[in-house]
């Protein structure tokens, strides 16, 4: 596989994972968040025998658009990551160093 079909690949598989993401961040029901991703594998398929680069261009800037317009005001952010809301909280002290008990 060359450096380019490797670097596409690539393009399409974030393009993909962060499809998902944004889909979960509307569908919290883990059904019809199920049914959302069924939806956008078949998109994803769809275009996947596509072999003029022209319509592969196409299809990957059509999807980014519809990531952008998609994309959720207020995602959800796992409660321990950065920005969550117990990220930092409670912690554990650096054990390189001694603790001072004076």
């Amino acid at each position: 596989m060359s450096e380019a079909q490797l670097a596409h690949r690539r393009l399409v598989q974030s393009l993909y994972k962060r499809s998902l993401k944004t889909a979960q961040d509307w569908y919290i029901d883990t059904n019809l968040f199920r049914r959302k991703a069924v939806e956008l594998r078949i998109q994803f398929d769809a275009n996947k025998n596509l072999r003029h680069p022209r319509q592969i261009a196409q299809a990957v800037q059509e999807a980014e658009r519809q990531l952008q317009e998609l994309r959720h005001p207020d995602p959800y952010i796992a409660p321990t990551a950065p920005g969550g809301t117990k990220f930092e909280r409670n912690i554990h002290p650096d054990t390189a160093e001694p603790l001072d008990h004076h």
